[in-house]
C-alpha cells in the first residue's frame, strides 16, 4: 500500500522518528493539517536580461553568466517585478528518510495575486537533503514585494510501499542534493553529453 498523504499526527510522528528532518525546528503555526509550511530565505538568484540575448543549454558559461546573487537585508523586501522571474531558496533545510516522498506546493494566497511558486512539479525524491530551490514569477502587473521569513510554500509527505533501493543523496550525477543557495539549471551538462 503506497502513496499515502501524511497527516499532521504522521507528520510529527515522522519528525519524531527522524524520518522527516526540518531545520530549524517548526513553530507549530508552520503544520498544518496535512502539510507543513517553510519559509522564503534571503538569497535571489536573478536573471541580467540585459548581458546575454538569449540561454543557451550548451554554453555552461552563459547560464552562470546570466545569474545574479542577491542577499536581501534584515527586514527588506524582494521586489518581485511583473512577469518577472527569480529563483529562490528556503530558510528551512529539509532531509527526508528512504521510503518518504516531498512535493512542494505554492500557497493559494500568494497564487491568488499571480506568485507561482515552482513552475515544476517540485518533487523530492527520497533520500533528499537540503533546502529548496523556488522557481517564484509574477504573472500579476503590480510588483509584489516578499519578504524573507515569510510563509511561501508548503510541503507535503507520502509514505512509499518501501524503501527506495537507491536514495537521491546517494544517486550518481545527484544535481541538487545539499544545496544551500539557489542554484541554476544543472541541464547544461545533460544537454552537452554530461560535462
Amino acid at each position: 500500500m503506497g502513496g499515502m498523504v501524511l497527516s499532521d499526527v504522521d507528520i510529527q510522528r515522522y519528525i519524531a522518528a527522524g524520518k522527516i528532518r526540518i531545520t530549524p525546528d517548526l513553530p507549530p503555526e508552520q503544520l498544518g493539517s496535512c502539510s507543513v509550511d517553510f519559509r522564503l530565505g534571503r538569497e535571489f538568484s536573478v536573471f541580467e536580461h540585459s548581458r546575454h540575448p538569449y540561454i543557451d543549454l550548451r554554453d555552461k558559461g552563459s547560464l552562470q553568466d546570466i545569474m545574479r546573487t542577491v542577499m536581501v537585508g534584515e527586514g527588506e523586501p524582494f521586489i518581485l517585478q511583473p512577469r518577472d522571474f527569480v529563483l529562490a531558496i528556503t530558510e528551512e533545510t529539509l532531509e527526508l528518510d528512504d521510503e518518504v516522498l516531498g512535493r512542494l506546493e505554492g500557497r493559494s494566497s500568494l497564487g491568488r495575486i499571480g506568485i507561482i511558486v515552482h513552475g515544476t512539479a517540485g518533487l523530492f525524491d527520497p533520500g533528499w537533503i537540503g533546502k529548496a530551490t523556488l522557481e517564484l514569477s509574477n504573472l500579476s502587473r503590480m510588483a509584489v514585494a516578499l519578504y524573507p521569513g515569510m510563509r511561501i510554500c508548503s510541503f507535503t509527505f507520502e509514505q512509499l510501499s518501501s524503501p527506495v533501493a537507491v536514495s537521491y543523496r546517494n544517486k550518481p550525477g545527484n544535481k541538487y542534493a545539499g544545496q544551500v543557495s539557489p542554484l541554476a539549471s544543472k541541464l547544461v551538462s545533460e544537454v552537452r553529453g554530461k560535462g
